[in-house]
């Protein structure tokens, strides 16, 4: 058998030894765009890191503050506590958002955000009372209470038309089974499922405990609420009894299955 031509040789030479390499000025021109591309994207990084940090034209020039209402806005501006001319990347809005909440118990909730390319926005949403409890002492003012229970600020006059709490526990007991906070918290929530026209006319809210509340109307009229459970059915039977015995004094919700009233 005759052994492989020339030919065929130099075809296996070239399958052991690989595909032909590049000439060497082709290599040198990729290796110099290599090159070229790296110190373009480290140069890039260094621009925009010093445009961010190093420069003037990002830094915080304003504080625009929105959503006060009892606050002012140069208490939370105060309170947040953005130096002018830090740079705006390195504000922390988290920590921004911490210290307010510490700072201003009135406000409920805050969103910090950034606006390019020299401002902070802070949305503020301050809370609302629904109840006011008296301070003891002449002249102790009056403590605001919020819709989730949190005592949050101390005013020298009540808000108008928000009712009064007075906790009157009858026995040390009840205290040691529902603490003040607890009491706090379930008269809140009969105030918030009190018919709107009723609220309107509520004076105040009488607590002596869990399952011993009342209101106490405008116009002299009370009603026995209960505890704060089953508050819809109360309210939808409250106000069908009222329309029922429009003259009536005293209303007894506590039993929404059993109401009654009386006095005229």
């Amino acid at each position: 058998m005759a052994g492989p031509t020339t030919a065929e040789r130099g075809e296996r030479q070239k399958l052991k030894s690989g595909p032909p390499r590049p000439p060497r000025p082709v290599r040198l021109r990729r290796l110099r765009v290599l090159i070229v591309l790296l110190v373009t994207a480290v140069a890039a990084g260094a621009g925009v890191v010093w445009l961010l940090y190093g420069s003037h034209w990002l830094r915080v020039e304003r504080l625009s503050v929105s959503g006060t209402g009892v606050l002012t806005v140069r208490q939370v501006r105060e309170a947040a506590r953005v130096p002018d001319g830090t740079p705006l990347i390195s504000v922390d809005t988290d920590v921004v958002e911490a210290r307010l909440l510490r700072k201003l118990p009135r406000i409920d909730s805050v969103v910090v955000v950034r606006s390019w390319p020299h401002g902070i926005g802070l949305k503020v949403t301050e809370r609302t009372p629904v109840l006011v409890v008296k301070q003891p002492g002449k002249g102790g003012g009056y403590v605001e209470v919020d819709a989730k229970g949190v005592r949050f600020a101390t005013v020298s006059r009540a808000p108008k038309n928000v009712p009064l709490l007075e906790l009157t526990p009858s026995r040390s007991a009840v205290l040691r089974r529902f603490p003040v906070d607890r009491l706090v918290r379930e008269a809140v929530r009969v105030a918030g499922d009190v018919p709107a026209p009723v609220a309107g006319d509520t004076r105040t809210v009488k607590v002596r405990s869990y399952d011993s509340i009342s209101l106490q109307l405008a116009d002299g009229r009370d009603v026995e609420w209960g505890s704060g459970e089953k508050g819809r059915a109360k309210a939808r039977t409250l106000t069908a009894l009222m329309k029922a015995a429009p003259k009536a004094r005293h209303f007894d919700v506590s039993v929404p299955t059993a109401p009654s009233s009386a006095g005229s």
